[in-house]
C-alpha cells in the first residue's frame, strides 16, 4: 500500500475525528539502508544512530542490515537491547553518569566514546571494580579545518568531545590504564552536511590525524570513528547527498589510516528521514493582519523539527472530499499560508507563508521525509494534546 492508501484507511477508521499521524514505510527504509550500506568499502561499518528514530519497529526493521547501533543513553542501549541481545553498540554522549558507564559495561557495548579526562578516569575505576576491561574511543573536538554543518559539535566551543590541544595526555591516561583498552578515536564534528567533496576531505583529515596520534604513542589503532553527518536536503528532496560517489571515493581517503583499521560511521537522519510521513488535518482557514493562516490538528508536539532547525517543512495538500457541516467550508486559494499547529503558542509553526493553490478546512497536509528527529524530539506531553498514530507499512 501507498503512504496515500494508508491515509485513506486511517481517515475511513477515524470516521469525523481529525487525522493525526506518522506513516513509516518499512520497505522503502529496508531498500535504502541495504543500499548505502552495500555500498561502503570493505573496511567500514555502518551503525545507525538511533536517536534519529528509536520507535521499536524502526530497530526492527533496520537490525538485519547494519552492523550495529550507536547510543546516546542506557535508556537508548535497552532499547536495542530489546530488539537483540548480542547486537554490537557504540555509545555516546557528552555526559554518561557512573549508573551508565556501568550498565555499558553489564550490556556488553562493543565500543564507549570517552568525552573527557574525568570520565576516563571514571570509567577506570568502575570498570576495575566490576572486574571488567572496557574498549573505548576517544572523541575529540578537532581544532579544524572543518566544513560547516547545520550544526558544528567540533572546530568551535562545544561540550562535545575532548580539545585537541590536550588529546595527548588523553591517550597517555588512556594507556596507563589496566582496565580500559584504546582502540581510537571518535571524531562526529557537524550535522546536516550536503557536500561530498567536503565530506571526504573531513574523513581524509580523520585519518590523518588518528593514525599521526597512533604513531606518535605508540599504539594498535584499531577504529576510527567517522561519525554521522551526512546530511538531508529538506530544501530540495531530489537532490540529496550522493552517498554512491561518496563511498567510492572513499578508499583513497582512508588510506593514510593504515591496514587493518575499521572506519565506522553512524548516520541516523540519514538512513530514515526519507521512510517518514507526517500527516496532520486542517482545523481552520483564518485570515489575520493580512496573513493566511492554516491551523492544523498536530503541530510541534508531534513534528518538532520545523521548529528546532527553523526551516519550512516540504508538504503537499491532500484533498479530502468530505464537509459534514451544513454551513460553507473555509478555504484559501492562490495564497502564502503559513501553517501554525494548535499549541498554544505562537513558535507552533510547520511552515512559513507557502504558496498553495488550494487548501480547505478538512484537507490533510502531508510531510515527507519525517522519518528522523520527528516524533522522537517533539514536546509530547505540552498542553496533554493527543499523540499522533503510528502506522508501519510495508
Amino acid at each position: 500500500m501507498s503512504v496515500l492508501e494508508q491515509i485513506a484507511e486511517l481517515k475511513k477508521d477515524l470516521g469525523g475525528k481529525p487525522l493525526k499521524a506518522y506513516f513509516y514505510d518499512l520497505t522503502a527504509l529496508t531498500r535504502h539502508v541495504q543500499r548505502f550500506v552495500q555500498a561502503l568499502p570493505p573496511q567500514c561499518r555502518y551503525f545507525y544512530a538511533i536517536k534519529a528514530n528509536s520507535e521499536h519497529a524502526m530497530l526492527e526493521a533496520l537490525a538485519p542490515h547494519v552492523h550495529g547501533f550507536e547510543v546516546a543513553s542506557i535508556g537508548e542501549v535497552h532499547r536495542v537491547r530489546a530488539v537483540s541481545l548480542e547486537a554490537p553498540i557504540i555509545f555516546g554522549g557528552p555526559g554518561k553518569a557512573d549508573e551508565e558507564l556501568e550498565g555499558a559495561i553489564d550490556q556488553r557495548v562493543t565500543l564507549l566514546h570517552v568525552e573527557s579526562l574525568h570520565e576516563l578516569a571514571r570509567l577506570e575505576e568502575i570498570a576495575g571494580r566490576k572486574g571488567a576491561v572496557m574498549d573505548i574511543l576517544l572523541r575529540v573536538n578537532l581544532r579544524g579545518p572543518l566544513p560547516s554543518g547545520t550544526l558544528q559539535m567540533a572546530g568551535v566551543p562545544t561540550q562535545f568531545g575532548i580539545d585537541e590541544q590536550v588529546i595527548g595526555a588523553a591517550i597517555r591516561q588512556a594507556l596507563r590504564c589496566a582496565h580500559v583498552r584504546l582502540q581510537g578515536f571518535h571524531f562526529h564534528s557537524l550535522s546536516n552536511n550536503l557536500d561530498v567533496e567536503q565530506h571526504l576531505k573531513m574523513v581524509g583529515h580523520y585519518a590523518r590525524k588518528a593514525r599521526s596520534w597512533a604513531d606518535e604513542y605508540g599504539f594498535e589503532l584499531r577504529y576510527i570513528n567517522a561519525g554521522g553527518g551526512v546530511g538531508v536536503n529538506y530544501a530540495d528532496l531530489a537532490a540529496q547527498f550522493d552517498f554512491e560517489t561518496f563511498a567510492a571515493a572513499l578508499p583513497d581517503q582512508l588510506q593514510a589510516a593504515g591496514e587493518g583499521v575499521t572506519v565506522l560511521f553512524e548516520c541516523g537522519r540519514y538512513a530514515v528521514a526519507s521512510c517518514g510521513y507526517y500527516a496532520t488535518e486542517v482545523l481552520e482557514i483564518r485570515h489575520n493582519h493580512g496573513q493566511w493562516y492554516a491551523v492544523v490538528e498536530g503541530g510541534l508536539h508531534h513534528f518538532l523539527l520545523p521548529g528546532a532547525w527553523k526551516h519550512t517543512h516540504p508538504m503537499t495538500v491532500v484533498p479530502v472530499e468530505r464537509w459534514p457541516y451544513p454551513f460553507e467550508r473555509p478555504e484559501v486559494q492562490h495564497q502564502a499560508v503559513t501553517v501554525a499547529g494548535k499549541m498554544h503558542m505562537p513558535k507552533d509553526i510547520l511552515a512559513h507563508q507557502v504558496q498553495i493553490e488550494r487548501l480547505r478546512a478538512g484537507d490533510l497536509l502531508l510531510f515527507p521525509y519525517a522519518g528522523a528527529y520527528g516524533w522522537a524530539i517533539s514536546a509530547h506531553d505540552f498542553s496533554d494534546l493527543e499523540y499522533p498514530e503510528l502506522i508501519y507499512y510495508t
